[in-house]
């Protein structure tokens, strides 16, 4: 397939959405997948309209990890080949967390393996009741080597290890509450519940979601101290916004009157 037809890419009222269209493969990551998803995530990025990102997967599936042809090409590639196939996954995780407007993962059905960490490694999840999460990866020798980068930043210890060494699969519900799941909504109403849900985006100010995006992956390692002075400079430069003065210049005017 080509790039056009396996990654779909739409903008609504400054809401970028980057569809999988892969349905009748579960929309599984192979190598156009994955670069078209790049494209378009940095594309949206790109437009200064868009104030948030859906990622959503077309049919039933939201992602149910690499298709059939991606482990075949796994097991006959060269240490290099399998190192650059690798790396691109890596780059998309790290992407999502590089762009300036945050990326909601709209989960329907099962987001298995890489698609259970390409959900997580969004800013916020979304899921129908009925979505399934989970990493049997260990079921065929594989180990979730960058997923696990994203899980353990999600769970405790003891969680992350129980999700990756069983393989087995969890709900929306039970993914809440390990902390991998922000909302959970409907399957009647979710395609309603998520528009709702990005659309207060729209009220935000962009460059406070962005430098708030920004601090807190950067955070990410940091002592107490130094977390500070980080966040002391960022204080400053979200002061010295247009933005920020317009928004505080009008909060004022609304008080006095």
């Amino acid at each position: 397939m080509a790039e056009a037809e396996t990654v779909l890419f739409e903008t609504r009222a400054g809401v970028a959405y980057v569809t999988m269209n892969r349905p009748e493969k579960r929309n599984a990551l192979n190598e156009e997948v994955v670069t078209g998803l790049k494209a378009g995530l940095r594309r949206a990025n790109a437009d200064e309209s868009t104030r948030c990102i859906v990622l959503r997967g077309a049919g039933s599936d939201f992602c149910a990890g690499a298709d059939l042809s991606a482990l075949q090409k796994i097991v006959q590639a060269s240490v290099a080949e399998n190192l650059d196939d690798a790396q691109s996954l890596a780059e998309l995780f790290l992407l999502i967390r590089e762009l300036d407007v945050p990326v909601i993962a709209a989960v329907r059905g099962r987001a298995l393996a890489g698609g259970s960490g390409l959900a997580l490694a969004c800013d916020i999840v979304l899921a129908e009741r009925d979505a399934r999460f989970g990493f049997p990866e260990v079921k065929i020798g594989f180990v979730p080597a960058m997923v696990m980068a994203i899980l353990r930043r999600n769970v405790s210890e003891k969680r992350a290890f129980e999700l990756i060494t069983r393989g087995a699969e969890i709900s929306a519900d039970e993914a809440k509450e390990f902390g991998l799941v922000n909302q959970v909504f409907p399957n009647e109403s979710f395609a309603e519940d998520v528009n709702r849900y990005v659309a207060e985006f729209e009220k935000m100010s962009a460059s406070a979601i962005g430098l708030t995006k920004t601090l807190l992956y950067q955070m990410d390692g940091m002592g107490f101290p130094e977390a500070l002075e980080t966040g002391a400079d960022v204080n400053v430069i979200a002061r010295l916004t247009d933005d920020c003065r317009q928004r505080i210049a009008k909060f004022l005017q609304k008080d006095r009157s």
